[in-house]
């Protein structure tokens, strides 16, 4: 079964999530401060990423209403405690209150994710790259899963995509040199 349930995640990245990725064809309006912030991630003399990939989650992470902020909050610092149950209990009121806010459905997966529900993660990153198809934490979520599932091709593809919106993480250049070498230096 788990088997079938990776090859429709495949066979729907291919089609659709990791093309607009790449694309960087973005759902969800970004504001001009973010588009740039996002263009300045592409400058190969770019010292300081850090704070403007910070910026860029400072950014996302403004819904527009204070009850959808908090509810974040609350789920990020039930997150923090380790209060996994709790965390998707708050997001999941997020993501039905704003459905349209995408860094609501990133912060459910990445409970989901820490709770080990991988498939309610990998839906929920779909669901967050639909909306911000520049979700280099989205698609770095994505790969890590299908890495732990044993689909490394798919996992250096999202990989890849991340690495295209945002080139300065460390660790997404790491999990890349990884599966290119699991998969024999073969590269998609």
């Amino acid at each position: 079964m788990m088997t079938g349930i990776v090859q429709r995640l495949n066979a729907a990245f291919a089609a659709g999530f990791l093309c607009v990725a790449l694309a960087g064809g973005a759902v969800q309006a970004q504001s001009a401060d973010v588009e740039t912030l996002m263009e300045r991630l592409q400058a190969p003399d770019l010292q300081n990423w850090e704070a403007v990939e910070r910026r860029i989650y400072d950014a996302w992470s403004q819904s527009g209403s204070p009850a959808a902020d908090l509810l974040l909050d609350r789920g990020r610092d039930a997150m923090e405690a380790q209060n996994y149950d709790a965390a998707i209990e708050h997001l999941t009121a997020l993501t039905d209150h704003a459905p349209d806010f995408a860094e609501g459905w990133y912060a459910r997966a990445t409970a989901y994710f820490l709770a080990d529900l991988y498939g309610p993660a990998l839906s929920d990153l779909a669901r967050a790259l639909t909306l911000n198809p520049q979700h280099f934490g989205a698609l770095s979520g994505v790969g890590r899963i299908l890495s732990e599932m044993g689909e490394p091709e798919a996992a250096l593809a999202a990989f890849q995509a991340a690495k295209a919106i945002h080139p300065k993480r460390p660790d997404i250049s790491e999990a890349i040199e990884s599966l290119e070498r699991e998969l024999g230096g073969q590269s998609l």
